[in-house]
């Protein structure tokens, strides 16, 4: 494989499994240096026994969603490695419920991960990216795209990201730093992962996705390494369905 991120460095929010940590995998088998990010460090070290090699990894445990930990693991990273080249924001927590039954607790949490987390890491990480010339990826979902049946919190958290991914692509593509999002469908992750294993429920999808099935974390993690890679230097505040065709339907039922 093509060492395209050769000597240059990766922070993964998220990393300590689905996406996060097939991209990590990804990347580290193209050359580059990687650095885990989550809450739970016994994720993140096996996340990190998984890769090449040890030396190119960093494995770093902060909350994000707090913004004094975020400045932290930037400079840590900068510390460690000597600059930045792509910002990966993954990390996220879904919650289902109508808004009647859904308290504010539940509101400030899914918010703080999956909106305030990316806002304080791209604060805190654009500095560097600029300096080198980097990149920003974010995880948003095709749930920022079109609404879900009980699922409007998560759906609000990431339709902030899908927006702030735009809006910063306006504001430093001048300055040199391209900013995009993968928006996944249903993926076998710890999030979606039991959708696959209802009997119920996966039929439902299989019959709405074209390609028949989920994506596997690989798959997303694929389109995760082109966006921050130089191929896609010319791709620039983009929210991209990674959901087998998904969002190509306009909600009617097959027919056949």
């Amino acid at each position: 494989m093509t060492e395209r991120f050769a000597d240059q460095t990766v922070l993964i929010t998220g990393a300590g499994s689905g996406i996060g940590a097939a991209s990590a995998r990804r990347f580290a088998r193209e050359g580059a240096n990687v650095v885990l990010v989550g809450r739970t460090r016994d994720k993140l070290d096996r996340v990190a026994a998984d890769l090449p090699d040890p030396e190119r990894v960093m494995i770093r445990p902060a909350d994000v969603s707090k913004a004094d930990e975020a400045n932290a693991l930037v400079e840590d990273v900068v510390s460690r490695f000597g600059g930045l080249d792509v910002l990966f924001n993954n990390a996220g927590v879904a919650t289902q419920g109508r808004i009647p039954d859904t308290d504010d607790a539940t509101w400030r949490q899914v918010m703080a991960i999956n909106a305030d987390g990316v806002f304080y890491c791209c604060r805190a990480a654009l500095p560097h990216l600029i300096a080198r010339g980097g990149n920003i990826v974010n995880t948003s979902s095709v749930s920022a795209l079109g609404g879900d049946w009980g699922m409007s919190v998560y759906n609000a958290s990431k339709a902030a990201v899908a927006n702030f991914t735009r809006a910063l692509a306006l504001d430093h593509g001048r300055d040199g730093v391209r900013v995009n999002a993968v928006c996944p469908g249903l993926t076998r992750t710890e999030m979606g992962g039991a959708n696959f294993e209802d009997e119920a429920v996966y039929p439902k999808f299989q019959e709405r996705i074209p390609l028949g099935r989920g994506a596997e974390p690989e798959e997303v993690a694929d389109v995760v390494a082109f966006l921050a890679s130089y191929e896609a230097r010319f791709v620039n505040g983009v929210n991209l369905p990674v959901d087998g065709g998904l969002m190509a339907s306009n909600g009617q039922p097959p027919q056949t």
